[in-house]
């Protein structure tokens, strides 16, 4: 039986803070990550931790391609042999066999080494993304509650993937046509020192160009970044709530918000690609400035005798040949400043609270009914917020049922947050089996607990996932026992594949009722022994109540169970009633002791048809 201590009046020991907030709101929940304020990039030092694991890969697809590129610089110099071969009528059979020779090696080495970077690039990416998951489910209720879903989860798909290609081919690429401009222009001065002069000079314009565009390019690249996220965070938050959209008739109203947000998208975009195509101009223009440069310059000294044609084409040649580093190096720099960008955004997320992962080895969470008890806790959801709870005792312990009563705001539904350990209490102390929750092992405590929310979300998935997710190793006869307490059995029977039928997105294939008895359904399959029911009735007709009112009682038999109504004719038969006003317990007893003893809780009952000897 519950522990009932006498009814009457608890009061906070201290003066009580600004008026309350109500429960069910938490702090912010359109807020966005501090680092979405001010996005910045990485330091490129930063690749190297992602790149580490797989580094041998990455060496061994940049070494193909570089002597990929190898292939490219030595192709010039046998179109010289070749040249000069027709020049002095001589045979171009071995020159002409091993140009094709280098051209076949060449092009297998420039498939297969981008191939294994692109394969490592995936790997990075997993291996970002496993921890990313891991990070992003176990962050605290509190950090969910202020962020936006759409964000995190661009941030573990587009960003991931910008990271997957800077941490493969961007890198290494750059890397590699940075050598194979050095070995180009080396060819070059070795060829003849006036043109490699006329080709330097635009050499040294790209650069100076580069030093001017390339920040503006990262600038852009973030703000596109941010505003893909800002996008997805409207779309996410429309699908959340999309019945109430249409049944609001605000479709125009959120499409024009999203069309907004789509624009702006796109500015932001059109912006990056517009500095990101004056890098492409400011690589290009120079090297055909150059290109006639050489022409005219090598035309007139072969003219006058003092050059070989032949040398003449192949310094051209090389130019060309130089064109597709230089183009390549420039997009690896673009590509650089984007990347960084996006690995600043995901190590954002590391640096967000977190709960502490289970070790993996099964905590003892004691047998039989679990006792809670409160003593003058007070809590609020920030310190800039009103407190929701001013001071509250109460205690609940053994076999029985509990319930919460009084008016909407008034703090029930936190009282089941902070014994999940959702959120800390502010002051003041929370006990489960007298220990207090902040020591508990997280896993441990909500193992020994099942939880029905107020709005009783089911998942995506069959019906048989979404009962065995708290309880994953019950038995096909424990899932029957269940749902023939949970009176599921009808619904069962009537889907197409019984348990393992889908239940749709967010199991809207199914009503509001049989949700509700879904999701009491998989906390009892937990066997828990503190069984927390928020609001559990609240959908059900007056039958289905009636029923699950019943599967209440029968575990209060087992063990201890906490309920949260509105409706007080599912707690007429609570062993105690806590009576929540405005942040405080007001009063304890029964129903019968609070009907003549306590003004609100009468007013309550009355406002329900309830009366004393019901």
């Amino acid at each position: 039986m519950s522990d009932t201590t006498t009814a009457g009046t608890a009061t906070a020991t201290a003066e009580p803070p600004p008026p309350e907030r109500p429960a069910a709101e938490p702090a912010g929940p359109e807020a966005e990550p501090a680092a979405a304020e001010a996005p910045e990039k990485a330091p490129i030092t930063r690749l190297w931790a992602y790149a580490r694991q797989h580094l041998r890969l990455l060496v061994i697809g940049g070494a193909l391609s570089f002597l990929g590129g190898l292939t490219g610089l030595v192709q010039p110099l046998i179109a010289m042999d070749v040249i000069d071969a027709l020049a002095d009528d001589t045979s171009m059979r071995d020159p002409l066999l091993m140009l094709a020779a280098v051209v076949i090696v060449g092009a297998a080495l420039g498939a297969l080494g981008p191939y294994l970077m692109q394969v490592a690039g995936q790997n990075v990416v997993l291996s970002v993304r496993k921890r990313l998951i891991g990070t992003l489910v176990r962050l605290k209720v509190a950090e969910v509650d202020r962020l936006r879903p759409g964000d995190l989860v661009s941030r573990l798909t587009s960003d991931t993937n910008l990271l997957r290609t800077v941490a493969s081919t961007t890198v290494i690429g750059g890397v590699t046509d940075s050598f194979m401009l050095v070995g180009g222009i080396a060819l070059m001065a070795w060829l003849d020192l006036a043109l490699f002069g006329t080709t330097m000079a635009m050499v040294v314009l790209v650069t100076v160009m580069m030093l001017f565009i390339m920040p503006r390019i990262r600038n852009a690249t973030v703000d596109s970044q941010k505003a893909l996220g800002d996008m997805g965070s409207l779309l996410e938050r429309v699908f959340t709530a999309f019945r109430t959209v249409k049944a609001s008739s605000a479709e125009e109203h959120e499409i024009a918000r999203l069309d907004d947000a789509a624009t702006t998208a796109r500015d932001k975009g059109v912006k990056a690609s517009l500095w990101e195509g004056l890098a492409g101009v400011a690589a290009f223009l120079p090297v055909n400035i150059a290109f006639l440069m050489v022409l005219g310059v090598g035309g007139a000294r072969v003219a006058a005798g003092s050059m070989e044609v032949g040398t003449l084409i192949g310094f051209l040649l090389l130019l060309f040949y130089l064109m597709g580093p230089v183009n390549g190096l420039i997009a690896s720099l673009s590509q650089l400043q984007t990347g960084l960008a996006a690995v600043k955004r995901i190590e954002d997320v590391a640096e967000l609270d977190a709960e502490e992962a289970a070790n993996g080895t099964a905590a003892d969470v004691g047998e039989g009914p679990a006792r809670v008890a409160f003593r003058d806790v007070t809590f609020r959801y920030g310190e800039d917020l009103p407190y929701v709870h001013h001071g509250i005792t109460f205690s609940s312990s053994g076999k029985g049922l509990t319930a919460l009563v009084g008016p909407s705001g008034a703090g029930k539904t936190t009282v089941f947050s902070l014994i999940e350990r959702f959120y800390p209490a502010t002051s003041g102390s929370v006990t489960v089996d007298g220990r207090e929750v902040s020591e508990w092992p997280l896993a441990a405590l909500r193992r020994m607990i099942g939880y029905v929310e107020q709005d009783a979300p089911v998942l995506h998935g069959t019906l048989r996932e979404n009962l065995v997710m708290a309880a994953p190793e019950a038995t096909d006869a424990e899932v029957e026992d269940v749902v023939k307490a949970a009176r599921l059995s009808e619904l069962v029977e009537r889907l197409p594949e019984g348990l393992d039928s889908p239940i749709g997105y967010r199991g809207m294939t199914i009503s509001g009722g049989e949700r509700q008895r879904v999701a009491i359904a998989r906390a009892l399959l937990r066997k828990p022994r503190l069984l927390l029911l928020d609001e559990a009735t609240s959908q059900l007709d007056a039958a289905n109540e009636a029923a699950l009112k019943q599967v209440m009682l029968d575990a209060a038999e087992r063990t201890n169970v906490l309920v949260v109504a509105h409706r007080l004719s599912t707690v007429t038969s609570a062993d105690q009633i806590v009576v929540f006003d405005a942040g405080r317990v007001r009063a304890v007893g029964s129903h019968a002791e609070l009907v003549e003893t306590d003004e609100l809780y009468r007013d309550l009952a009355a406002s329900q048809l309830l009366t004393a000897d019901q």
